[in-house]
Formats: structure tokens, sequence, C-alpha cells
């Protein structure tokens, strides 16, 4: 290739500090496992929507909200009122924003300009040559990667112990594609590149003429256009330095997309010069928010207004008396927008029922290990480290534990046999015809959908009786569950039961980190229903009465079915009250299928709701956390008898027992659960407002891709986010792409006081890429925050006697 001068030099730390800081603006993408909804905007959190929106639209064409025609129809509507406007146009901090509310309507009723991304060298190349070189560039990375990052789905694995930069130099130095589609002499060029990616990024970098300035967008640029797999590689990142560690991971992949433009300047300089120097320089202009990502920003905050008044008139409504004496029944339930509608539904079964709300990993941090398996699941939120180690099984369990085993591997080799290149031929003509039977019975979904039913979790190694103690003391002082036990306490995880489909994890429980719930509330209710664990408690002020029964269950949110686990204790003396349970439980389902039934598609009734589980070509069995728009952390009584529609987490929490303790609860909910919280949150909304960059296309496309992810097609990049069925019915959008809520009934100064100590929280209210709200004493939305830890009186009727209710 043609030599050309070097120019403008970026010393080593300044080129490794931007590749670090352009990682950091990737979300990282889980595998189909244990995939969990992330914040498509993590790298973005410290800007506000604007300036995500500009710089989004410079490295990627990326829009950070609706069309505008959305938002004029939902004030043509009187969705949105001018009181709305004028409130997001007063909050909006942005210097260039309209004078006025008048001048705020004029430009809505415009379109806004369209914005095309910066070219990359890619971009430029492929238009004097005809070809398609970002194609090219992301099909062969996309080839090797899905290689690389293999988890068994191949039947032939690639080599194992390499960095992901000597692999693909391995790979590339005899892929002949890129010659063949005109790229001369790339192989050695692959060979002749520096051993180590760093110096490799320093060559490109010298070579492309990059100064220090551009390195922070375009680095960014080529990272984004790696779709899944840069994403991917940032996990890799993400969970090396959670345990202290660290990764190069997405240094490499930034290495591998900068040697492809490196040499395709190389061929095309003579062409692309001149354009090229002109992306140069608006890589390095600073990035400020556009006049109209401005507006656009002010009307994303005003429809958000608008549905933060419709919850505040919810809130308002007259409360629902509480029952007095001991509850028949209280079900712990994850806070997952699913559970408020069979919490609902199961509370107006009998009145006497309570239910609370808790994260669904029930404060057990478990890297736990399933019956007959040596895969080590983390159910636990994914931003924290497992504390305990369980298993499923006992001694007594040994033989059928190795009996399962050797049923698993007989099963993974009759697989392979079936996809091995020759044998697969012969498989079809010879066994065709025995499988006619199940082909049939899957097709009609006559097979049975079994639950998880391992047998009872422990912890391994044991923990000693004053953990325990302190660990039950822990989770019953979080759930503020310290009296008044009922004689059964349920502990209510969640999970889907689905066929043929490859993002199933993403449906269940994003606390137990893409797992079902049942091991974690299994394990908490053996540690409450253990009697030195119960006399130990005493001693912290929390009485456990004697006939009081722990009862773990899994909440199908599929189906609506709950199961409970009562085999894992000595339940005899509760018979009359489980079966009583049962048939509260069945007739809540029913009455949450009923209601479920009428958003879904083609469901007419709660009859339809279970064979939508067992149907191979259903794409949406359920709509999962769609539509979620508030958390909401108060005492039940504040929400109970109130339609929430399925729509807001609900977290039980009582300020007054956690101020003797400094408010650890709060500082606890306010940077874990609602942290993520905001992540599903704002992946729906980010697979909304940009589903062809954070979302994952359509179902009927999808292949699976090493096991870990899946492709919209038969290659190029890795699709990440939620499918397009996710969020839209085929006629309308099912979510509406709305900034989290979150409403906490506590005193400001505890949570200023919070906020002032946790930077990266503080950062996601400030630059409202959350809303957060402060309950009065009678559950009413009284203040809002401001930003810059100050709080500002909500404006709605009768709030100024509620002014001092929590101060």
């Amino acid at each position: 290739m043609e030599t050309v001068p070097e120019s403008n030099p970026v010393d080593l730390a300044a080129l490794k500090a931007a590749s670090d800081a352009a990682a950091r603006q990737i979300p990282p993408l889980w595998p189909l496992a244990s995939s969990v909804a992330v914040n498509p905007f993590l790298g973005q959190t410290a800007a506000t929507l604007a300036e995500t929106g500009a710089r989004l639209a410079r490295v990627g064409g990326v829009p950070v909200t609706m069309p505008r025609r959305w938002y004029r129809d939902r004030i043509a509507a009187g969705e949105i009122t001018d009181n709305d406007l004028s409130a997001a146009l007063k909050a909006s901090p942005h210097a260039r924003k309209p004078g006025d509310l008048a001048a705020l309507r004029a430009v809505v009723a415009e379109e806004r300009a369209a914005t095309d991304p910066l070219p990359t060298v890619a971009d430029l190349a492929a238009r004097p040559s005809g070809v398609d070189w970002p194609g090219i560039v992301a099909d062969r990375i996309g080839i090797w990667a899905g290689g690389y990052f293999d988890r068994g789905q191949a039947l032939w694995a690639a080599p194992r112990g390499k960095s992901a930069w000597a692999a693909w130099r391995g790979y590339a130095t005899h892929d002949l594609t890129p010659e063949i589609m005109g790229l001369d002499g790339f192989a050695a060029f692959v060979t002749d590149a520096p051993e180590e990616p760093t110096e490799a990024i320093a060559r490109a970098t010298r070579r492309l003429g990059l100064g220090e300035a551009a390195l922070d967008t375009y680095f960014h640029q080529l990272l984004l256009s790696l779709g899944g797999w840069g994403q991917y590689a940032r996990y890799q990142l993400w969970r090396a330095e959670l345990v202290g560690g660290t990764d190069t991971t997405i240094t490499d992949f930034l290495a591998i997309r900068l040697l492809w433009e490196e040499a395709l300047f190389g061929q095309y300089e003579a062409a692309v010069a001149d354009d090229w120097g002109k992306v140069r320089a608006a890589h390095e202009s600073p990035i400020s928010p556009t006049e109209d990502g401005i507006v656009d920003e002010i009307l994303q905050e005003a429809a958000e207004r608008a549905a933060q008044r419709g919850l505040a008139d919810t809130l308002a409504e007259a409360a629902q008396e509480a029952s007095d004496g001991r509850p028949a029944l209280q079900a712990a339930f994850c806070i997952d927008v699913r559970s408020e509608v069979f919490r609902r539904a199961l509370e107006a079964v009998d009145p006497s029922i309570r239910t609370l709300g808790f994260a669904g990993f029930f404060g057990v941090f478990a890297k736990h290990r399933r019956f007959a398996s040596d895969v080590e699941e983390l159910r636990l939120p994914v931003l924290l480290n497992p504390t305990v180690t369980s298993c499923s099984g006992g001694d007594g369990d040994r033989t059928e534990d190795l009996a399962a085993r050797y049923r698993a591997r007989a099963k993974r080799a009759w697989g392979r046999f079936k996809l091995a290149a020759v044998s697969s031929f012969a498989f079809v003509e010879a066994m065709g015809p025995v499988y006619v039977g199940k082909l049939v019975r899957d097709g009609m979904g006559l097979n049975p959908m079994p639950v998880p039913n391992d047998p009872a979790p422990r912890f391994d190694p044991d923990l000693d009786l004053e953990t325990r103690i302190g660990a039950a003391e822990t989770v019953l002082r979080a759930m503020s569950l310290t009296d008044g036990f009922a004689r059964v306490v349920l502990l209510v995880g969640h999970g889907a039961n689905v066929v043929n489909n490859p993002h199933a994890s993403g449906l269940h429980c994003g606390a137990c980190g893409g797992y079902s719930g049942e091991v974690n509330a299994r394990l908490l209710a053996r540690l409450l229903n253990d009697g030195d664990v119960r006399d130990g408690l005493v001693a912290r002020n929390i009485t456990v009465p004697d006939d009081t029964l722990f009862v773990a269950a899994l909440h199908d949110t599929t189906t609506d079915r709950v199961t409970l686990y009562d085999r894992d204790a000595a339940a005899d003396g509760h018979a009359a009250d489980l079966e009583q349970i049962r048939q509260w439980l069945e007739v809540a389902g029913k009455i949450t299928g009923a209601e479920r039934a009428l958003r879904l598609p083609g469901a007419a009734d709660e009859g339809d709701i279970a064979m939508r589980a067992r149907n191979w070509a259903e794409v949406r069995p359920e709509w999962a956390l769609a539509g979620c728009k508030a958390f909401i952390a108060a005492p039940r009584t504040r929400t109970a008898g109130r339609s929430l529609e399925g729509r807001a987490f609900l977290h039980d929490y009582d300020w007054r027992h956690d101020s003797a303790n400094g408010f650890g609860v709060l500082e606890l909910i306010m940077t874990a659960p609602v942290v993520v919280a905001s992540w599903i949150s704002l992946q729906y909304y980010g697979s909304t407002v940009a589903p062809d960059t954070f979302g994952s296309g359509n179902k009927l496309l999808h292949n699976v891709v090493g096991g870990i992810g899946v492709l919209e097609g038969n290659g190029g990049n890795m699709r990440a986010g939620l499918p397009w069925q996710s969020v839209h019915d085929g006629e309308r959008y099912i979510h509406d792409p709305l900034r989290l809520s979150v409403c906490i009934e506590a005193p400001r100064e505890a949570m200023t006081d919070i906020l002032e100590r946790h930077e990266g929280v503080r950062a996601l209210f400030d630059n409202r890429w959350l809303h957060l709200f402060a309950m009065d004493a009678e559950g009413r939305l009284a203040w809002r925050y401001a930003g810059d830890l100050q709080w500002e009186p909500v404006k709605s009727p009768g709030s100024r006697r509620r002014l001092e209710a929590v101060a």
C-alpha cells in the first residue's frame, strides 16, 4: 500500500485516555442466557438529553426523542397542555431555548431537520469505489467475532487463549474476501500490523492525521459502528472491573476497526482526502446541542410532566382503608411492574390479604449452581458482586445428580450428532418420521410447560449463625417487615415460561441477573424459617411468631400462575392455609390475565394467555415491562386500591422505621433498585426512539449467534436492545417513551444527602434521565427535585397545605 507522511502525532497517554473514554460511551450487552436491561445512554448520563442528542447525531445519526408529530398529536389531543409546555420550557437549562411559549409552539409545528452522521473512511471509500465497505467491514468482523465469543453454539470451536487483537489478526491474514472485493494487499497489511493493539491505534491515528481533539467522537463512532459486538466487548470490561480487574477486549476491537480505516484510507486517499479533512475538522469541534435538539428535549420533558400529572391524580385519590387485625396472608412480590397488576388482583380477592414490594433477589446476593450443573449463575443485580454461594440439592441427591448429568451429556451428544456436517443429512432422512409426533405436539402447544423445580437450594458453604441472623434482620428491615406477621408469608419471585424465544431471559427477573427468582426466594424462606435465626432476631427487636411460615413461590408472568415451594419447609400445620392460598392465587391469576388480555394483540380473554407461552410462532407472549413510567417507594397504603395499570415499580418503604438507622434503607433503594429500574426504563426508551441503533430489530429475522446474541438476518453486526415486537403491537407503540418518575415518601433532606454522596446517582436526576419527587404524609406528590440539590413545590390543587408535610 502507498506510504503517506504521518502527521499530527498524539502521545500514547492521550491515546489510551481517548480509547478508554470511548469504551465507556458504549453500553454493555449481557449474553442471552442472562440478559438484563441496560441503559443504552449509560455513557452519556453526565450530559443532558439535548447534549447527548448532539453527540449521537454526530457519531451515528441516532435520534434521542420521538419524531415531532408524536408530540404534536399529544398536544392536539390535549394530553400535553400549555402548562406542561410552559413548565418544561422554564425548566430547560439551555440558553438557546425558545423565548416563550408562542415561539416554542411555532417551532413544534415544523419538522426537525434530518441529521446525518459524520462519515467514516469506510463510508467515504464506498463512494468512488461503488463497494459497500461499511457493510463488508461489519460482515467480516461479525463472522470472526461470532466464533471468537462463541459460548458453545459452534460445532467447531475457535481456538481459545488469545486476545481479541491476536485472534483477529490470525483470522484476517487468511480472509481473502477484502482483497476479492478490491482492498489490495489487506492480508499482508494485517500481517505487518503492530503486535500490540495500542501501537496499532497510534499508527492508524497518525496515518489518518487525527489530532487529539478529534479522538473523542471518532473513537466513539467506530465502536458504535460495531453494534452488539462492541457492546459485548464492553460487557467483558464491565465484569472484569466489577471484581477489581480489567479487560482489553474493547480496546482490541477499536484497534481492529481502526486498522480497517487505515487500510481503506491507504487505497482511496486520493479520492477521499479532501472530504476526510472536513470530517476530521468536524470531529475536532466541540459538541453543543442544536436548537432543534433543545426543542425536542423540552417536548420530551412536557410529555413526561403530562404523565406525572396523571400519576399525581391517581395518588391523590382517597386511600383504601386498611383492615385491622392480623392479615390472612402476606405476600412479598418483586417490584417489577408486572407484579403491580397481580398484587392489586390478589388484594381484591380478600381484604385481609396484604402485599409487599421488594427487589426480586430478596437481598440474597447469590452465585448459584443449579442441580446437576457446574455453571455458576449470578442471581443478583448486575451492579453488584455475589456475597454467598449456593447450590440445589444435598448429599442425599447424589445418585439423581449423577443420572441427570448423564442425561444432559447424552442430550448434548445427540444434538451435536443431529447438527454435524455429515451426519445431519442422514439424520433427516432416517429419523425425520420419528419426530412427527413431537412436531405436532410442539406445534399445537400440547407439551407441558415445566416450572423450575430443582431440589431445595442451600448455602454452600453454610453460613454461620451470626451471619444468618444479620442477613435475616437486614432483609426484613429493608422490606419494612418487622412486625404484624401473618401465619403465612409468601416470598414470590418471578420468571417467564416461553418457547422458541432467544430473549426468554429478558422476561425473567432483572434483579436476579436475568434468571427466574425462585432460587433467591427459596433461600430466604429457608433462612427465615430457621428456629435459631428467629431466636437471634428477638434480641434485635424483631419477633417472628412461632406459627408464621415463610413459603417461597414463583409467579409465571406469562401465564399468571403461581407455584408454591411449600415442600421446602415443615408445613404440616399450615395445610389448610396453603390450600386457601392456592385458591386465592388461582382467582387472582385469572383476574390478572383478563386485564393483561386487553392489551395483548389476539388475546380475547384470560383463557388465551396460557396458550401464548406454548406457541412457537408467538412474538408477543407478554409485554414484559413495556409501559413502565414510575417507581414508588412508600408504604403500600399509599397505592393500595389504585390502578397503576402495570406501569409502576412498587417498593415498600417506611422512612419512620429507617430514620433511626441513618436512612440506610433509603440509600440502598436510591443506589440499587432505582438504578436498576432506570436501566429498564431507558432501555425501553432507547429501543422505542432509536430502534435501529438501540433495538434488536424484527424477531422474525433473528438468528442466534455464538449463543450470546442475535443477528437480524444471516450476518453483519450483532443486535442489542429490545426487539421491535416488544415495544410495538403492529399498529401502534405499546410503550410510551417516558423517562422514569421516581416517587419516594421520605424527608427531602435525607434524599438530598444521599444524592450529594453518590455522584453517579445525582447525575441521573440532575440531567433528567430520571425525575425525582418527594411524597407527603398522605402519599401525594408534594416536591419535585429541580437539580443541583434543590427542590421546588409541585403546583397542584391543595399543594400549599402539603409543602411542610415532608420537610
